[in-house]
């Protein structure tokens, strides 16, 4: 096998990236991860914005695959911060001698499958081009920073941040007029600590968001050992949960209860702090009773904190909670007491334009010196599109999904007409509704499982049958109409993104990843029911 001949070829070395490699690895094979970055880490390698940090207890924010590797590392936070990621990251990647494989500084610009020779073509922005028999996507789903494309942003004359694409050396805000353009994770963990530097702070708000307190803390030793010793705990999270997580839940609707003990169970929630919110009743997200309760909770907290009545109200969500990502902040609705931050809503004042010396609005121009667009990201589909990724026949994968508009997979792990194409946490998958090393555990397992089918069967490729694709869109869609989030606009269908209508179906698989897992279980344990295989010794 020549140096640029591979068996396969992984694209990103965060936390997808490096268990993938790990195991193909171990099974024997010649494996190669391309990284943009000139580091490991992914998104915790980018998103190095002031307060950022992960919203799942960072003791199930690990790998859990091997036991030795988990209680090797302790976690110095309930919520860990993106240097403390990247540091474990890193630490992963030593632990397992990880880097002599990966290739840093480096894009995939194409990746086409050669059918008569029954491999993966990849070209890259270093004029390399490789082969793979196996390609496989660890890109995530939130990688792909997005800019609306506001009217004259290179006209302004001061700094421009992106909270996804931030300067390693950090910015100093002292003494600056600051915009921030979004109010989402980003902007929301962001903001309290820019505005503890900045002269003045706006938000240019289009959609106020359910903010949960974190809580956050450092966690003593005898936590650390706690969770060390808790390892099974943990482990049985990642198989047996929707989220893979335990969560605080009392297993009612809140319907169930009387007034005072639903009140009893959403105080206890929001001071233990986190996402349980969106679990401590059973049908949070199906029973519009029950959402009624939690959201209008924490819009009454809203109304405890902010002092200016009208303020608070600006900050008020109308939509249901969870139907967009939760988001749990440190202090971030005080912020808007505090003289020198202002709000702007969106809805009322929208932005005509960026202009040398700030942002005009429909009614004025705010001036100022930085703005930060905490604008989010081109989620699910942006990163694996911004390849151009040609199946047989040359397909462009961006064409076979309408620019991501109509996704079509089987499982979120394969595409028809993409043989020996996998994507780790792919659309149509559970992913961004649960702890993600979790979802990226069970995936990477099962392409691994699936890879040692092929190869003990010398079988040439596999690729999602059409109608199994048909038939998983139709399940996704079928178990997200019995939820509350068809009736919101979010990232999670892609209305974020400028010129963009919903997309045609739910791109992601809402039933648990618990349920999912054995979905997936089942597939494999039918010699991969719903795929197509070509080769020698393939089993009925």
């Amino acid at each position: 096998m020549g140096e640029k001949q591979f068996d396969a070829i992984v694209v990103g070395a965060g936390f997808a990236g490096l268990y993938m490699l790990h195991k193909l690895r171990e099974r024997g094979l010649k494996v190669r991860v391309i990284e943009a970055a000139d580091g490991v880490g992914g998104t915790w390698y980018w998103s190095r914005y002031p307060g950022a940090r992960c919203d799942s207890d960072s003791i199930f924010y690990t790998f859990t695959f091997s036991k030795e590797l988990y209680q090797k590392w302790r976690w110095p936070e309930r919520y860990s911060a993106q240097p403390d990621i990247l540091k474990y990251l890193n630490f992963v990647a030593d632990e397992l001698n990880l880097r002599p494989d990966i290739q840093f500084e480096t894009r995939v610009t194409k990746a086409s499958f050669n059918d008569k020779k029954k491999k993966w073509e990849i070209e890259t922005d270093t004029n390399e081009k490789l082969e793979a028999k196996y390609f496989i996507s660890g890109v995530g789903c939130l990688s792909t920073t997005n800019i609306p494309p506001f009217e004259g942003v290179e006209t302004f004359k001061g700094e421009k941040y992106h909270t996804g694409r931030w300067p390693h050396e950090g910015v100093d805000f002292t003494g600056k007029r600051v915009v921030i353009i979004g109010n989402g994770s980003s902007g929301v963990q962001a903001m309290p600590i820019i505005a503890k530097q900045a002269k003045e702070l706006t938000l240019l708000m289009r959609t106020p968001h359910y903010v949960a307190e974190a809580r956050n803390h450092p966690l003593t030793t005898e936590q650390q050992d706690k969770a060390m010793a808790n390892y099974e705990y943990i482990r049985n999270a990642f198989f047996t949960t929707p989220g893979g997580i335990h969560s605080y839940s009392t297993g009612k609707s809140a319907t169930e209860l009387p007034p005072e003990e639903q009140k009893k169970q959403l105080e206890y929630v929001w001071e233990s702090g986190g996402l349980a919110l969106g679990s401590v009743f059973s049908d949070v997200g199906v029973s519009k009773e029950t959402n009624f309760v939690v959201s209008q909770f924490v819009r009454d907290k809203i109304d405890e904190i902010v002092e200016d009545p009208e303020v608070a109200k600006k900050l008020h969500p109308d939509y249901y909670i969870t139907t967009k990502r939760l988001i749990i902040g440190t202090n971030y609705y005080e912020i808007f007491n505090e003289d020198h931050v202002n709000l702007v809503s969106l809805k009322e004042n929208p932005i005509v334009r960026i202009v040398e010396n700030g942002v005009e609005l429909e009614n004025g121009t705010i001036e100022c010196d930085a703005i930060v667009f905490a604008t989010g990201y081109d989620s699910m589909t942006g990163s694996i599109l911004r390849m151009d990724i040609r199946g047989r026949d040359g397909q462009p994968l961006k064409e076979k999904w309408e620019n991501g508009k109509v996704v079509k997979t089987y499982l979120g792990l394969s595409v028809q007409n993409f043989p020996n194409f996998f994507m780790i946490t792919g659309p149509q998958s559970p992913s961004v509704l649960t702890n993600m090393p979790s979802s990226i555990e069970q995936h990477v397992d099962w392409i691994d499982r699936c890879i040692e089918y092929l190869e003990e069967n010398n079988v040439q490729t596999i690729e999602a049958k059409e109608d199994a694709e048909v038939e998983w869109a139709k399940q996704c869609d079928d178990i997200a109409n019995t939820t509350l989030f068809p009736y919101t606009n979010s990232w999670y269908t892609g209305a974020n993104l400028d010129g963009s209508t919903k997309r045609s179906g739910f791109v992601i698989y809402v039933g648990g990843l618990n349920n999912y897992r054995k979905i997936c279980d089942e597939v494999a344990d039918k010699n991969y029911e719903g795929f197509l295989l070509d080769g020698a010794n393939v089993l009925s």
